[in-house]
């Protein structure tokens, strides 16, 4: 996996804290009497000061660039004599940068090729020649990504290429991993499961579960970089994305991943732990640089049954899509909001808007809603309700979190397959037969009054 930024500069204070500590060694030692480490002299220095210190570790980076770029004491400036001003001057400005780095701050690329020259210079001042040809790889390595980044982006404004005699094979350009080329990936293993993810259940690997993992092995389209960015100015506040959005594509189109991905960005993880592209869509949507806490909410409907209730592992027991719904954004606590909806079967009504407001900023994500909808259809006594309270349900739901700052609600639906003609125009593997074409219909009219 590519590392992010804050990796690269992480790597590259690593070397240069290895560099440096020998140095400080060799100068301090003549400075120093009964066996003392040269800690000792910050130590000293912050206690006349009356202020505490957590760690005098002498291979902390912090404290190697404090002793020589800082006044000590009286021993004034020791390092006047080892560095050259400009070496002085670089040693300044890494301090600066491992500043940054320990706050989290964001690197920006042309902020990372400044900081990995800087650190390359100091490591060959220091004679670390080794270190100094690892940042120069990392410096180039990246240089050429934003170079072809840029190249990538200048080609959308060209309308001829190359022919295709001219182009390479793929799998020249871009080596297929070793399980793609020796034919052992599973088919099952890119058959994304949102309520899997969502609970933590299921064979899934980390590419799923972990949202570092998961963004870093994907690649953001144009789409899905609106989504996000939508999602995170709905959600944070800060921008103006569509409360409601339907990712009505076509059979197999990509909607559980986008699911995924929104449900990962609002994961909790600091966004300095997710790849660079993440980081700046959160930029770009006024989302800040800290995590944000956003309940979240992940209904797959065919993991739902409509006639049987469950009992949650705090003894909840839930009967309806939104009792489902309210537990998951606020347990026992946000159930009981609409206990009295969810045992009866009837809409919750503005017990729904309550529930969004009282647990904002939140997101919910609704999978395979038609899939659950069709079960209730020409059926009467059903814990999970009528199939005509279902649509009041979705329509409460639409317009609720449309009058929540900070609420979001995506949902799939079904789009047309335009190869089936008018009458027929749904794909009868995600509809269900007539049943399901009567629940896809049903919410298209209601979502489709406030979804983008």
């Amino acid at each position: 996996m590519a590392p992010t930024n804050r990796d690269r500069v992480g790597q590259a204070l690593d070397h240069l804290a290895l560099a440096l500590e020998p140095v400080v060694e060799r100068v301090l030692a003549p400075h120093l009497t009964n066996g003392q480490s040269w800690t000792s002299i910050l130590e000293a220095l912050d206690q006349a000061k009356g202020r505490a210190h957590e760690t005098y570790n002498p291979s902390d980076l912090h404290n190697l660039l404090r002793v020589t770029t800082h006044r000590l004491g009286e021993l004034h400036f020791p390092f006047n004599g080892t560095f050259s001003r400009v070496e002085s001057n670089l040693l300044n400005e890494a301090a600066g940068l491992r500043n940054q780095w320990a706050h989290m701050e964001q690197f920006s690329s042309d902020d990372t090729l400044r900081a990995l020259d800087t650190v390359e210079r100091l490591l060959g001042a220091l004679d670390a020649q080794e270190s100094a040809r690892s940042v120069r790889s990392e410096r180039l390595a990246l240089n050429r990504r934003v170079y072809e980044e840029q190249a990538r982006a200048d080609a959308r404004h060209v309308t001829t290429g190359p022919g295709i005699e001219e182009l390479e094979p793929w799998h020249h350009v871009l080596r297929p991993r070793q399980d793609v080329l020796d034919g052992s990936q599973k088919e099952s293993d890119f058959a994304a499961n949102l309520h899997s993810v969502a609970t933590n259940s299921g064979d899934l690997g980390p590419e799923y579960t972990d949202p570092r993992k998961f963004f870093r092995i994907t690649y953001v389209t144009e789409g899905l970089r609106d989504l996000l960015q939508q999602a995170a100015g709905r959600v944070s506040g800060a921008g103006d994305g569509d409360p409601v959005i339907n990712l009505q594509t076509t059979f197999g189109g990509g909607k559980t991943h986008s699911m995924l991905a929104v449900w990962h960005l609002f994961s909790g993880v600091h966004p300095q732990e997710l790849p660079d592209d993440i980081q700046d869509i959160l930029t770009q949507a006024g989302a800040g640089n800290a995590p944000m806490t956003v309940n979240r909410a992940a209904v797959v409907g065919n993991e739902l049954s409509p006639g049987q209730p469950t009992v949650k592992p705090d003894g909840t027991e839930v009967r309806t899509m939104w009792g489902e719904l309210a537990w998951q954004l606020g347990g026992a606590e946000g159930h009981a909001m609409v206990a009295g909806a969810d045992a009866t079967a009837t809409n919750p009504g503005s017990a729904l808007r309550d529930l969004l407001e009282r647990y904002s900023p939140c997101v919910v994500l609704i999978d395979e809603w038609v899939a659950y909808a069709r079960q209730l259809h020409e059926r009467d006594g059903l814990s999970g309700g009528s199939f005509d309270t279902q649509f009041t349900f979705a329509q409460a739901l639409t317009e609720a979190v449309s009058q929540t700052p900070g609420a979001l609600l995506l949902v799939s639906i079904p789009a047309s397959d335009a190869h089936q003609g008018e009458e027929q125009g749904y794909n009868e593997l995600e509809t269900g037969g007539r049943h399901g074409l009567a629940a896809l219909q049903r919410l298209e009219n209601v979502v489709g009054r406030t979804a983008h």
